[in-house]
């Protein structure tokens, strides 16, 4: 029980979190030597969580330009205030990544490195009768905002099994809510099942005795695909270029720490949920969803031109076609570890 109230409160802290956008950092001074980062409260975005919290990223860029940082619940949230320029830099999924990227001006908005590979899964309702893909046909499934990535992969594995979503004339239903209405929704037993990132995966599978029915991963190649992406407003970037050299060692150098010392992530991580959202996870909740996915700086490039095939099938990418040559932002330097082969 006491698990329960420590989750559902965390749930409550993140709900408010996302609708207000909040700022951690406000300030009303100008943009002037200031670097705005958006990230999630998800496990996923440890890099961020553990950079800033550690202060790996103040220790590099801190004499430059003033961290503010902003968290979101969604990507899309993220895309439409590198849009409004409103922030400078956001760790995304590969679907906002891909959107905000072909939807900016002239191709404003680019990846710079990757943050974390796997870590989504999809989690059974104990009390429905799915196992298999076969067992899908009349169910109803939760994913996050539609396009969102989880939402992109829960619809191609759906249309690799010949199956349709009510939307579409089939008999799949597809509930696209944020995750902590898909949590009350699975605890009401109003859903058969969810596709859904860490932590919320492992929340379902311990708080409320889902079934991992496979981890997404297990769907790729070589068992990786990027599922959190540092992108970035290019203008912003070519204004700045030591100062975004210095972030990424920073982001790259947070990556190798967080891979060496696993416990004291998790206790980061918690301490930033009980600081900025009220209340923590349990320790367990968290080491679950840490080894559920892998923090890496590489953006596995293969994995999100993969990504855009599944979301441009599923005609989230327009009508005419899609193009993501020079996605990927090149450095024009060498003190970037691993930059140049991006």
């Amino acid at each position: 029980m006491k698990t329960r109230s420590i989750i559902s409160a965390s749930i409550v802290g993140i709900t408010l979190l996302s609708v207000l956008g909040v700022s951690l950092s406000s300030t009303d001074e100008s943009n002037e030597n200031k670097i705005r980062i958006a990230y999630f409260p998800n496990i996923g975005h440890a890099i961020p969580i553990v950079g800033m919290e550690k202060g790996f990223f103040e220790a590099n860029v801190g004499e430059q330009a003033k961290i503010e940082t902003r968290v979101f619940d969604s990507g899309p949230q993220a895309i439409e205030s590198l849009f409004a320029n409103s922030i400078d830099l956001a760790y995304v999924g590969p679907g906002p990544a891909i959107n905000g990227f072909l939807n900016s001006e002239n191709h404003n908005v680019k990846i710079l490195a990757g943050a974390a590979s796997g870590g989504a899964s999809f989690i059974v309702h104990p009390e429905s009768e799915i196992n298999s893909a076969s067992d899908f046909d009349g169910k109803k499934i939760a994913a996050p905002q539609i396009g969102n990535t989880q939402d992109v992969s829960l619809r191609h594995y759906l249309s690799e099994y010949g199956l349709k979503t009510a939307d579409k004339g089939g008999s799949v239903i597809v509930y696209n809510i944020p995750n902590p209405d898909i949590y009350t929704l699975f605890v009401k037993g109003d859903i058969d099942g969810a596709w859904v990132a860490e932590p919320w995966a492992t929340i379902l599978e311990t708080e409320l005795n889902g079934k991992r029915l496979f981890h997404e991963e297990e769907l790729w190649p070589n068992q990786e695909f990027a599922s959190v992406l540092l992108i970035a407003n290019t203008n912003f970037v070519e204004k700045n270029p030591a100062l975004i050299a210095n972030l990424l060692d920073s982001h790259h150098k947070t990556a190798t720490w967080i891979n060496q010392n696993p416990i004291e992530t998790r206790d980061v991580f918690n301490d930033f949920l009980n600081s900025h959202l009220g209340q923590p996870l349990s320790d367990n909740v968290v080491d679950i969803a840490l080894s559920n996915l892998v923090i890496t700086a590489d953006p596995i490039p293969d994995s999100v031109y993969s990504f855009a095939e599944k979301a441009n099938a599923l005609g989230y990418l327009g009508r005419n076609g899609y193009d993501l040559s020079g996605i990927f932002y090149l450095f024009d330097t060498n003190s970037i570890e691993g930059e140049n082969n991006t």
